[in-house]
């Protein structure tokens, strides 16, 4: 089996739970923004929130993988109604939107994880693929990486082939020497497989695997990582 020369890692539920952080961002942006205008605000219920979201972008695509104009978007469609000219309009969106953004980074990592990355740098060249908008020198962990790209780098999300050919074209790395973990079966596994990347799939939950029928090499704690790697792809 090829020795391994490059790790990439998704970032939202690999490293992270994504949805406690997301709820935790989104409250408190909620209430800063409340506090700011001084008046209570129609958030609405979750399903009004993805059916606002799926309407800008049916409206404009590139808000798939522009995460950070749809947020935008989104504070405008709930808050526009307070302002009375586009200056203030505008002053108040960006300022909301960066409270989010430091409130999205607030995230609590899985055990192991950030112990791990720091003994396989050492050894290994790392990079982060990510959908989201996590940025890792936010996390202080952006050093243990020689690159991340985001689908805003690429224009595209994976499983798109865009994340990977960019990871090969930055490390130098051909993709049968390059191992991609993640959590999601087919944005991580199945798009790194099928372009010949080695995978391993973070199975926190111990769920069963559903994408085809080659389950890949999984493990659920981050402690168990390094090892697995050493017994699959060790010299």
């Amino acid at each position: 089996m090829s020795k391994i020369q490059l790790i990439t890692f998704d970032l939202d539920d690999t490293f992270w739970d994504i949805k406690s952080t997301i709820i935790n961002a989104e409250m408190n942006s909620r209430k800063w923004s409340e506090d700011r205008i001084g008046e209570k605000i129609e958030w609405g219920t979750f399903e009004n929130f993805m059916q606002i979201r799926n309407e800008l972008v049916k409206e404009d695509p590139s808000l798939e993988y522009d995460l950070g104009m749809l947020r935008k978007k989104i504070i405008a469609h709930h808050t526009k109604k307070f302002f009375k000219n586009t200056k203030d309009l505008n002053k108040f969106i960006e300022d909301a939107y960066n409270f989010f953004l430091e409130e999205r980074h607030k995230v609590t990592f899985y055990d192991d994880v950030v112990e791990v990355l720091e003994e396989l740098s050492s050894k290994y060249k790392l990079g982060v693929l990510t959908n989201g908008n996590a940025d890792v020198n936010k996390l202080k962990i952006g050093h243990l990486f020689d690159f991340s790209i985001s689908s805003m780098d690429v224009k595209s999300n994976k499983p798109g082939k865009s994340h990977f050919a960019k990871a090969r074209e930055l490390s130098k790395v051909a993709f049968k020497d390059t191992l991609h973990v993640g959590d999601h079966q087919v944005n991580d596994v199945l798009g790194a497989r099928d372009l010949g990347i080695n995978t391993i799939w973070f199975n926190l939950n111990n769920v069963k695997w559903e994408a085809d029928n080659n389950p890949p090499l999984q493990f659920s704690k981050w402690a168990r990582f390094k090892d697995l790697v050493e017994e699959n792809y060790g010299s």
